[in-house]
């Protein structure tokens, strides 16, 4: 008797039927071992980065793999909005995802297509041969694909501001993430995320999507600021990562356990 799987509720469904906005982590390392540890830490999801680490498509299968058995939401961001890498990440079993770069409602739809079934969009059809479907194992996977996956895209320009609510109208973008790092970059203040300039860009951004009847999220990994912009309407934030906390972590060691005056020792050996 073949065997029937239900696969589990999208980011898009899980902000829906939260009471309150979505807490998570970046997961950056490109390991299993990390990333699950993080995956059973409380958060309510993870972001699985490919556009600024080394996490390329078998790592990111073996990444979610590896949160899996857990609660916690893995979102994965595309490396770019290439149409063949947005069906690979689908077919390997990415049921969220988020779409870098987004500066435009053409982009948007673009991106939408990707990710939708003719005749609806352009997205390859292969899912007898992928872990998306449980190589077929869920059934009616094909007709019910648009339930199974949410789309999230990235508004981290001036441009990308400038044409916030156009992006968030498009059917088939399900939230958009405000990216400060970038946005400052865009907007001659490099490095420098909280700039006034920048956090009032990011609050522009959020009463435009709210307008438009999507949810919309930041990446703030300041405390106080992450508070502002749940305060602001942020449904989804992101508050730390992986390689951050291990970073920071190990110099806070060093720190406690080495002095100035062992190093300044041995720098006359």
């Amino acid at each position: 008797m073949p065997i029937r799987l239900t696969l589990p509720p999208t980011f898009r469904d899980r902000i829906a039927g939260s009471t309150r906005p979505q807490v998570g982590m970046w997961v950056c390392t490109g390991s299993p071992l990390v990333a699950e540890i993080c995956a059973g830490a409380g958060l309510d999801w993870l972001l699985i980065d490919g556009e600024h680490s080394p996490i390329g498509l078998e790592t990111t299968s073996a990444l979610l793999q590896a949160v899996a058995p857990y609660r916690v939401t893995p979102v994965v961001r595309a490396p770019s909005d290439d149409a063949v890498v947005l069906k690979q990440l689908l077919d390997l079993g990415a049921q969220n995802l988020l779409v870098p770069m987004v500066d435009t409602a053409e982009q948007a739809a673009a991106v939408v297509r990707a990710v939708r079934y003719p005749p609806r969009g352009i997205r390859g059809v292969g899912s007898a041969l992928s872990r998306g479907a449980r190589w077929n194992r869920v059934e009616g996977y094909m007709a019910d694909a648009d339930q199974h996956v949410s789309l999230f895209v990235q508004v981290e320009s001036v441009t990308g501001v400038e044409n916030a609510a156009a992006i968030a109208a498009v059917d088939g973008v399900d939230g958009v993430f405000v990216g400060p790092s970038d946005l400052a970059a865009s907007m001659g203040v490099l490095g420098q995320q909280t700039h006034l300039d920048v956090t009032a860009a990011v609050r522009a951004t959020f009463e435009a999507v709210r307008a438009a009847g999507k949810p919309v999220g930041v990446n703030a990994f300041d405390p106080a600021v992450a508070r502002s912009y749940l305060e602001a309407g942020a449904s989804f934030v992101l508050v730390g990562a992986d390689v951050a906390l291990l970073a920071r972590g190990s110099e806070a060691l060093a720190d406690t356990w080495i002095s100035s005056s062992d190093d300044e020792a041995h720098a006359g050996e």
